[in-house]
């Protein structure tokens, strides 16, 4: 016990997350591992984490699919698959809106970042992962990650229909969501 508190006054308090393992489940099987940004975004990957920790992820769709743009999910309170998943993208968690952790990192291919209303300053609990490069968003979303493992599953995720903002029709899920060390 001693030799952790050395250890801690030496180096600071350790990581509370570095990064997300999600289990999708649908058209789209496999596993995706997120490395979190706590030096980027330090308040929005506590609460991603805070929320995977509770299982609050488990379950939720992924509401938002647009081909060649990104696929967004995380709505705790109206996207968890087996129920009324209509209103699935208006609602958050129950948990405060955060205010924006903007920064000079890019929106990139892999790049998550975190859903809002017009409000800069009202994420919560939804996000999203790029397919391809969104320079338009650098500066105006915070970015909390980086798809290090399994962008194929990305990649596979059921598409939304465009003429209705990617609103995807029998989502595929995040059937578990933990974080991984």
């Amino acid at each position: 016990m001693r030799e952790l508190a050395i250890l801690i006054a030496l180096v600071g308090t350790p990581a509370l997350a570095t990064g997300l393992e999600i289990d999708v489940a649908g058209e789209a099987n496999g596993t995706l591992v997120i490395d979190l940004f706590e030096d980027v975004a330090p308040n929005h990957v506590a609460q991603i984490a805070a929320l995977a920790t509770e299982g609050a992820y488990d379950g939720v769709v992924f509401h938002r699919v647009i081909d060649g743009f990104m696929a967004q999910t995380g709505d705790v309170s109206a996207g968890k698959a087996g129920g009324d998943i209509s209103m699935a993208g208006t609602g958050g968690s129950t948990k405060p809106d955060l205010a924006a952790e903007f920064s000079d990192v890019p929106f990139q291919r892999g790049t998550v970042g975190m859903a809002r209303s017009a409000s800069p300053d009202s994420a919560n609990s939804q996000f999203f992962i790029m397919f391809a490069p969104g320079d338009f968003l650098n500066g105006e979303y915070t970015v909390v990650g980086q798809v290090i493992e399994g962008m194929e599953v990305v990649d596979a995720l059921k598409k939304g229909d465009p003429n209705d903002n990617g609103s995807v029709a029998e989502p595929d899920r995040m059937e578990k969501v933990t974080v991984a060390p």
